[in-house]
């Protein structure tokens, strides 16, 4: 393994303007150097990691940084610039610029190495040092620890002051950033320096690159005040609940820890605390505060349809099979625990009827006790799955799953804003919640909720039973269009749990849909592979390389395998597909091919009512889909290329791909 830096990686006269040429100017050296292999896609992977939060830091520091899959091995490069460059620091101009390179793997060593660095950041000695070097050499080796920077005479003086306090205010605090490699740990070393002037322990868990050791579950309970600095979700945020909490992003930890230690001194002082029902909550993770109700509600309902298509798939797939060997009748098959031959297909095809029923019988249930567990956490499972459980019973089926997953999670998030004195808490989550809670949410599905929701179920099943001719056809078309529109989003989600809800009480139908939603859900893999065999030059190697793999991914039914090619051109993919996706299901649902299999894409085929015109459905809308991205695509090379003064053969490939 080469040193992280070496003098041909420093520039001690960097002559750029702007954060985007200093990048470039130090990449350049990477490259040369051999660690970095594809100089434009490392520049794209900065720059997506600047546009996150900019990277210039007070004191005259910028410090881009990213994990790239186009670095060989974890690489610093530094520059020294006399005129300054924008960083977008409060203070101003950065005059010490330090760019980082971490593979997309990362390596612990070297990751602990670059977090050194960061601490060392922070120390004006080390920083003074740097704009002091006259030679590379001399700088790269103060950056690797070679030649230790001198300490300032009077940094003794603050250690007495420390002493001073006899029971000195404690504090537990969490650093993490995007990355993990630079802000995580200069935020800890700021908040550590912070505190020792203060008067204050503080005792930091970095959550970086380089993983994390968690702190002392004695000394977080032992705490005064915690002090989150984080621009990631906060892993294992729970353990702070209860706590006077300062929640902040990781500038602020390097900027204005003394601030930060203040406010938390004061929150203790008044008695405020953070509170226990919001921290750790799944559908919060990675979420905004300023997230509205609908994109929050989006988030509780993508929980449960996550956690129950496993027990669908399953489920359902066990089922197909049942009927495939068995035939439509193995249903009344009686109990295999009675009555089973070893030699008998028919008593296979039971027992995996009976399987499949046992696993099918568990998506209502799951569905409501996930969406509550996305709104409330752990303690929403239990009011949840009694709520999913009557449902079934009350024949309110999936849509009644839905609602009670929601009342269940309200409930509970209800519950948990009482004011509860202390010696009660402990008993909270294990008998009070789940006993009241469930007790509410059955009283509401028996006597309030239930009977509409089961009409409207009913209603509902009634409709697609009916359904035939113009009213089918444009039906297949829209959830074509659903499925094709996100590729594997929540609005392709959308369409796949309306479709998986009618199995639950499948009928001609419910079974059509199904049949329409996986077709459609195969189309956009399946027509992007088949576009880049057709015409590989309208696209880039690596979505060549991408189209191979989408030939699997869509005859297996995983819409996600045209990602891929919807992230690098969705002005003209995504319609594409949409378009392709429409002529799928319209002619799935004319045709009237039917699916009692949630999922398996062309390895159920042999499951499926009129096999032969499904294919062919399939087939006209991949075709649809190939010819119209081939189209947008040529059109747009044709005016690229125009436009070019002395367009190259060698320079299509880079056209097409800009």
């Amino acid at each position: 393994m080469s040193e992280l830096i070496t003098a041909e990686l420093v520039d001690l006269d960097l002559s750029a303007e702007t954060k985007d040429a200093a990048a470039r100017a130090l990449a350049e050296r990477m490259v040369t150097s051999g660690r970095v292999t594809d100089l434009e896609g490392f520049l794209a992977d900065v720059a997506a990691r600047e546009a996150q939060m900019p990277t210039g830091l007070d004191g005259g520091i910028g410090i881009p940084h990213c994990r790239s899959a186009h670095v060989t091995e974890p690489t610093l490069a530094f520059g020294r610039s006399a005129s300054g460059i924008d960083f977008g620091a409060p203070d101003g101009p950065a005059d010490l610029i330090f760019l980082i390179a971490a593979p997309a793997g990362g390596d612990a060593d070297h990751l602990s190495i670059l977090s050194t660095l960061a601490r060392h950041l922070m120390d004006e000695s080390f920083t003074g040092a740097l704009r002091s070097a006259t030679e590379g050499e001399a700088a790269a080796a103060l950056i690797r620890g070679d030649e230790p920077a001198d300490e300032p005479a009077d940094e003794p003086a603050a250690e007495p002051a420390a002493e001073s306090a006899p029971a000195p205010f404690r504090i537990v605090a969490i650093t993490s950033c995007p990355t993990g490699i630079a802000h995580t740990y200069m935020a800890a070393e700021s908040l550590e320096k912070a505190g020792q002037a203060a008067g204050v322990e503080v005792f930091v868990e970095t959550q970086g690159s380089a993983g994390f050791k968690r702190l002392d579950p004695q000394l977080v309970a032992d705490a005064d005040g915690v002090i989150l600095a984080h621009d990631v979700e906060v892993r294992e945020k729970e353990r702070f609940a209860g706590k006077p909490t300062v929640d902040v992003g990781v500038k602020a930890g390097i900027n204005r820890p003394a601030e930060l230690i203040a406010e938390v001194r004061e929150k203790a002082e008044r008695g405020e605390v953070s509170a226990p029902a919001r921290s750790g909550v799944p559908m919060d993770r990675g979420a905004d505060a300023t997230d509205r109700f609908a994109t929050r509600l989006r988030k509780w309902l993508m929980t449960g349809v996550s956690y129950m298509v496993p027990f669908v798939a399953a489920g359902g797939l066990l089922i197909a099979l049942a009927f495939a060997i068995g035939g439509y009748t193995i249903n009344k098959a009686p109990s295999v625990a009675e009555h089973f031959i070893w030699t008998e297909s028919t008593s296979w095809a039971a027992l995996l009827f009976q399987i499949g029923s046992v696993a099918f019988g568990f998506l209502v249930p799951v569905l409501a006790g996930f969406i509550a567990y996305g709104m409330a956490d752990r303690p929403g499972l239990v009011p949840g799955f009694v709520g999913g459980a009557l449902a079934l019973t009350i024949n309110a089926g999936f849509l009644g799953g839905l609602i009670a997953g929601l009342i269940a999670g309200a409930v509970v998030l209800a519950i948990q804003r009482v004011s509860i004195p202390p010696v009660l808490r402990g008993i909270m989550p294990v008998v009070v919640i789940p006993l009241i809670s469930s007790v509410f949410v059955g009283f509401l599905m028996f006597l309030v909720v239930g009977k509409p929701i089961a009409a409207l179920q009913k209603g509902l099943t009634d409709w697609l039973s009916g359904l035939s001719g113009a009213n089918a056809i444009i039906l297949g078309a829209l959830l074509g269009l659903m499925m094709c529109f996100d590729l594997g989003g929540p609005l392709n989600k959308v369409a796949y749990a309306f479709a998986v809800g009618g199995l639950a009480n499948p009928n001609e139908g419910s079974l059509k849909v199904m049949a329409a939603v996986m077709a459609a859900g195969m189309v956009p893999p399946l027509a992007m592979a088949l576009a880049t065999t057709v015409r590989g030059r309208l696209f880039t190697k690596a979505e060549r390389e991408n189209g191979k793999a989408a030939w699997v991914l869509g005859a297996s039914f995983i819409t996600e395998g045209a990602i891929p090619f919807a992230a690098a051109d969705p002005l003209r993919v995504i319609p594409s597909a949409m378009a392709g996706g429409a002529v799928t299901g319209a002619l799935s649902m004319a045709f009237g091919c039917t699916l009692r299999a949630p999922h398996g894409g062309i390895f159920v085929v042999p499951l499926i009512g009129q096999p032969l015109l499904y294919l062919l459905a399939i087939a006209a809308g991949t075709v649809v889909s190939t010819a119209l991205v081939i189209l947008l695509k040529g059109l747009r090379k044709a005016s690229a290329t125009g436009s070019a003064d002395t367009p190259a053969p060698e320079d299509a490939e880079v056209t097409v791909a800009a």
